[in-house]
């Protein structure tokens, strides 16, 4: 029998590519986290992980138990949460991003619901810039969101290159001033998208506007412009653009967890469940 915990170790491996990543979302040591994949795959008598001093990636047989292993670590969560009950009984408002739309989020927050029957789980979803405003003012309770510059809160749920993305094959004019399709201000992805842009002496045009990520994505597959997004999150329809010296760089974007603070156990708990499961919102690009 294959014991939970070494499940556990190897999806953590499986979904940040990292051991030392791993160990940190399970709170393991490193050490710990090679022994349990070393015991699966003495047990299993397969090779799971190829791995070399830069990368890990999925052999075959690792990716094909990656779906085994998945049923049987949220099975036995499941029966565990039915022993033991849960001691969350309240109401907890969470904001995230439109960058969320088209990933995993409504898995991991149904994962997380049966797992906290006594929760009532109220989401609000729109632009990082403006789901700030309403935490401030205390409307809402945890925000996954990116990074605001100069902005310090928050635990850090990954950082990667902010893309290019626009309708696949579609090859900007570079005589032409850019046309883009953004969020409306204040949009932290709109404003590293102009500011890398004029840095670059790249003249431009906004072609469209649009408040719900929907709106843009649509406009965007009309080949009405290019937009700039997570490229791990890319939404349905759309593609990264080749890089061009025609399309300068955009910088990094940090997506954060933002709470009250530890006196709200709810709250530490969504949090808790999000960042364990930030491997599941961000696809490999």
């Amino acid at each position: 029998m294959l014991h939970p915990d070494l499940l556990r170790s190897f999806l953590a491996v499986a979904e940040t590519r990292s051991f030392t990543q791993a160990a940190r979302r399970l709170g393991l040591r490193q050490s710990t986290i090679s022994q349990h994949i070393r015991r699966l795959e003495d047990a299993t008598r397969r090779s799971l992980f190829a791995r070399d001093t830069h990368s890990v990636a999925l052999t075959p047989d690792g990716d094909a138990l990656s779906g085994f292993a998945r049923g049987v670590v949220e099975a036995h969560e499941r029966m565990e949460r039915f022993l033991a009950g849960s001691p969350l009984h309240g109401r907890i408002r969470l904001g995230a991003s439109e960058d969320f739309a088209f990933s995993r989020l409504p898995e991991v927050l149904a994962d997380f619901a049966r797992a906290n029957s006594g929760v009532d789980l109220e989401l609000t979803v729109g632009l990082s810039g403006l789901l700030y405003e309403p935490f401030d003012a205390g409307e809402l309770d945890v925000i996954l969101v990116k990074r605001r510059g100069n902005d310090p809160r928050g635990t850090l749920a990954w950082r990667e290159p902010l893309a290019w993305v626009g309708r696949p094959g579609l090859r900007p004019d570079p005589a032409q001033p850019l046309p883009l399709v953004l969020f409306p201000p204040p949009s932290i992805t709109r404003a590293l998208c102009i500011e890398a842009l004029e840095k670059a002496g790249r003249s431009w045009r906004v072609a469209c506007t649009g408040g719900s990520l929907s709106g843009l994505r649509a406009a965007a597959m009309a080949g009405l412009g290019v937009t700039a997004h997570s490229g791990r999150l890319v939404p349905p329809g759309l593609a990264p653009l080749p890089p061009s010296r025609h399309l300068p760089e955009l910088g990094m974007i940090e997506f954060v967890v933002i709470g009250p603070g530890t006196h709200r156990p709810i709250a530490q708990a969504l949090m808790r469940a999000i960042l364990d499961n930030a491997g599941r919102l961000q696809p490999e690009a």
